[in-house]
């Protein structure tokens, strides 16, 4: 069971009442990445502190901002100061990438205690998530074995990047629907020379916006949220 999406403008969360609430998703169209990180680590801060709050997706669009990950090395930004947009280094896996207007953001908010506590299945669900979603466009995406994302044959179409903290993840995926790709040449994406960025509009040749991918992505994530999860997350007893 979800949450419609017109209802979750709101900072609190859902506590975890009904064994059938598996994951809430929250629309927030577009914003800018410094508010969406407040938002992220505000909820991953309660939900460490309140076991009973329900796991949530929070779907959005970034105002054009480029990031990087917790890594010394910082040559995918191939020097950073001719960046045409805001940069941001963030707790996450990964090097450089981009985000913009034209891009469906996702940011999971998991407590991977109720999933094992396994980092490398919650990728791979992530993963096969968006592989799904891409295959409802009939998109034929792929793993590449040692690279992060999804790819399409040799063009990438959606990036993963993800934190931890106290088993509570952060941050997520970003999936090019639509627009401007161009961006991404000013750096080398997740430090990957020479490759090509792709879009479900330019793969398709149909016209798709990133309301109408999230309404889609809530839908697909609330039908597979029991891959990852063991059990419905129980109140804390003490």
């Amino acid at each position: 069971m979800s949450v419609e999406l017109d209802h979750l403008r709101r900072d609190a969360l859902p506590r975890v009442h009904d064994s059938r609430l598996r994951i809430v998703t929250r629309w927030l169209g577009r914003m800018n990445f410094a508010d969406a990180l407040a938002l992220q680590e505000k909820i991953v801060a309660q939900k460490r502190s309140d076991p009973t709050l329900a796991d949530t997706i929070l779907l959005l669009e970034h105002d054009p901002v480029y990031t990087i990950g917790r890594t010394p090395d910082q040559t995918s930004l191939r020097g950073g100061s001719h960046l045409p947009h805001p940069f941001f280094q963030i707790n996450r896996g990964g090097k450089a990438t981009y985000h913009g207007p034209g891009q469906l953001i996702g940011y999971p908010i998991v407590d991977l205690r109720n999933c094992g506590q396994d980092l490398h299945k919650y990728l791979r669900w992530i993963e096969a998530l968006l592989i799904e979603f891409l295959a409802g466009f009939e998109i034929e995406a792929q793993r590449r074995e040692g690279l992060t994302g999804v790819w399409v044959e040799e063009r990438k179409i959606a990036s993963i990047g993800v934190g931890v903290r106290h088993w509570v993840t952060m941050h997520g995926f970003a999936l090019n629907v639509c627009g401007d790709l161009s961006p991404f040449g000013q750096i080398t994406p997740c430090g990957i020379s020479n490759v090509a960025m792709t879009s479900i509009e330019t793969e398709t040749g149909k016209d798709v916006t990133v309301p109408a991918a999230a309404m889609m992505m809530e839908k697909l994530a609330a039908q597979r949220i029991g891959h990852l999860q063991i059990t419905a997350p129980e109140p804390l007893r003490l």
